[in-house]
Parts: structure tokens; sequence; C-alpha cells
């Protein structure tokens, strides 16, 4: 790639911040890559593969709960399998559509404009549910019911939109259907692991044989960057979610969205 390491550092920092916050890690990509000139053919790539850094992230902070899980599949446990049915029911229609629209939306990672409007519309529907969300039903993610599931899944589909947030729309789906915050976040972070694992591999399988030695150097370095900094913030999302909700990432996304859009329609 023409940029130097220094940018891709940056970038590598700004999606590890922002992967499992509900505030549009690819969003946030798209415009600090406009900011500080990102542009290449490989770049819509590096956007979606380094979130893979992030998502070993969950793998090495939550790999006794993944290691709990695969033994007790192998003994047919209950809780095990009713995980494993959610994640899938989870990640599946992600899956689906995701293969019918990729095209439309690696051309919507090319249009800033579009993330800067959907950062600020997610904040406000971020404070609505915040607000119109009933008394919590479901504590645990192996307590969802296939049905609760299912339908995070399809709510997912919406964080297609640069700017809409995975984790933002799996979060506000999942308490919107009754589940408890602590829980909707680290659904949401399990979820993340075959989504993006899936999102990754398709992409490369379509683009990686037109990948030259920088890029793959680019995507090496933001990858290690992004993992080292989403270990420190998912721990710190989990407290700050505990404590205040999701208002303050609903009140950043809407000044950060408006800062957004004035400048890019000044451009």
């Amino acid at each position: 790639m023409d940029n130097d390491i220094l940018t891709v550092i940056l970038l590598g920092i700004v999606e590890g911040l922002t992967e499992f916050i509900p505030v549009s890690s690819t969003g946030h990509l798209v415009l600090a890559g406009e900011l500080l000139g990102f542009e290449n053919k490989a770049s819509g790539t590096f956007e979606i593969v380094i979130q893979l850094g992030a998502i070993l992230a969950v793998l090495v902070l939550y790999w006794k709960r993944f290691w709990d899980v695969l033994l007790g599949l192998g003994r047919a446990n209950p809780a095990a399998i009713a995980f494993t049915r959610n994640l899938a029911l989870g990640f599946l229609p992600s899956a689906v559509i995701g293969l019918i629209i990729y095209k439309m939306v690696k051309a919507m990672l090319e249009t800033p404009i579009i993330t800067a409007i959907a950062l600020i519309v997610g904040g406000i529907a971020i404070l609505a549910i915040e607000r119109a969300v009933k008394k919590p039903h479901t504590f645990l993610v192996e307590g969802m019911g296939w049905k609760t599931a299912l339908g995070i899944g399809i709510i997912q589909c919406l964080s297609m939109i640069p700017g809409v947030s995975r984790s933002g729309a799996t979060i506000m789906g999942a308490l919107s259907l009754g589940v408890e915050r602590k829980t909707a976040a680290e659904f949401s972070f399990f979820l993340a692991v075959p989504t993006m694992l899936a999102a990754s591999a398709y992409d490369l399988l379509k683009t990686g044989a037109s990948l030259g030695e920088d890029d793959w150097t680019a995507i090496a370095w933001g990858f290690i960057v992004s993992f080292v900094v989403a270990v420190a913030v998912i721990k710190w999302f989990i407290a700050v979610v505990s404590k205040f909700g999701f208002a303050p990432f609903a009140w950043y996304r809407i000044v950060a969205g408006s800062i957004a859009l004035v400048w890019l329609m000044a451009k």
C-alpha cells in the first residue's frame, strides 16, 4: 500500500477501540481512512480483515468459556448445546444476506457520507431503545430461546450498512428482546467470532489474489494492533455498560456523526 505504517497502526488502534462498543468500527475505519488519506484498491479488504485481530481478543479473553462449551458438546450438555445453537442462529441471517448483497456492502464502504448519517441515526435509536426496554427476562446466553437468538441475528444484518455498528445492532436487538445488558454485550462478543471470520474469509476469497506484499503487510500490522487494543477495551466496555448503560455511546455517535457529516459536505 502507498500509505505509511503509521497510518496503518492508527487504523488498527481505531479498529481495536471501536469493534466491541456500539459506535461502528467499520464506520470509524471508513471515516478515519478518509481523514488520513487512506485510499487504495485494497482499503475495503483491509477494513474488513483487520477486524480479525479484535475477534482474536474475544477468543483469548473468553477461551475458558469456549473451551467449556466444546467439552460440553462432547458430553451432550444441554447448556453447551443451547449456547452453540444460539450462536449458530445468530450468525445464520448475516451469512445468507451477506452473500446476496456483498457487492452493495463493498460499494457503501466507499461512500463515507452513508457512515456519517448512520452514526447519527444509530445514536438516536440507542437512546430510544434504552428508554423503551422493559425489565429483562434472560440473563444467560444459554438461557435465550431460539426465537430470541434468531431475532438478534436478523437485526445484526442492519450492521452491513457502514456506521450502523454490528455490536450496536446486536446489543440493542438483544435488549429489545428482553436480554439483560451484560449478557447482551457478551452475546455480541461471541457472535462476532463466526460473523467476522466468515466475512473476512469471503472477502479474501474474492480479493486475496489481487493483494500485493505491501497489502498483506498492512493487514498484518492492523491485525496485531487491533488485537492488543481490543483486549483492553472489552473489559472496560463491560464495566461501563454495567454502570452507565449505553447512552454515553449514543451521544458520542450523534456528535461524531454530525461533525463527520458537516466535514464531508464541506469538502
